[in-house]
């Protein structure tokens, strides 16, 4: 588990009131994809996502180099955490906290999303280009169901055979199922949404394919 914020830290209060209108905190199609086309970057917010409160710079670059080399936080040698440490701090925690997408404060070595970045649902898939073509695939199970159907009306055996309600629940218990699948698969595939960041079931979240 990463170590978040302690109580012997000190964070900002509450904000007070400001005359001025609140800076826009949107963050655009292309300012997300260039931020987490970064897979330091993808492993940051996927932490954040997870834990829902602050972190400490030391912790969370020690949980990305754990993942990068397929290793336990335990295990991390002080040269692989200084190492991502160094990147965070000087490279892309900045970006992120440009974006709008973090808040980094560097002084105090603390990071937490934004409301901006809590406000969308980010899926690995869609960032690396691993979407799987669930339209067609709908495509294919709609026109199989329509089928299936014209075949147990036009008396084609052995469809013909079977009452019409028995094809039309076989179709509409086939879209649910299909649909159910999908939907558990988008989930796992959010950021944030599983203990390690999805991209690490490909294989391709370890050190031999980091990028800096």
């Amino acid at each position: 588990m990463t170590a978040a914020v302690g109580p012997d830290v000190d964070l900002p209060g509450p904000a007070q009131p400001d005359s001025e209108p609140s800076p826009d905190t949107e963050v655009t199609e292309d300012e997300l994809f260039d931020v987490l086309s970064n897979r330091r970057r993808r492993y940051a917010v996927h932490l954040l996502e997870r834990e829902e409160q602050p972190l400490r710079l030391g912790p969370l670059a020690e949980q990305i180099a754990a993942w990068e080399n397929g290793i336990e936080p335990y295990a991390v040698s002080s040269a692989q955490r200084k190492r991502v440490y160094t990147a965070l701090q000087q490279i892309h925690l900045p970006r992120m906290d440009e974006a709008g997408i973090v808040d980094f404060d560097d002084r105090a070595g603390i990071v937490e999303a934004t409301e901006a970045m809590d406000a969308m649902d980010v899926y690995v898939d869609l960032v690396e280009g691993r979407d799987i073509p669930w339209s067609g695939y709908y495509l294919g199970l709609s026109t199989i169901g329509v089928g299936a159907m014209a075949a147990a009306w036009a008396g084609v055996w052995p469809l013909s055979a079977l009452p019409d309600i028995a094809v039309g629940l076989f179709v509409l218990v086939s879209v649910a199922v299909f649909a159910a699948g999908h939907h558990y698969y988008m989930r796992r595939q959010r950021l944030g949404g599983t203990e390690k960041p999805p991209e690490l079931r490909y294989g391709s979240g370890t050190a031999a394919g980091a990028d800096d």
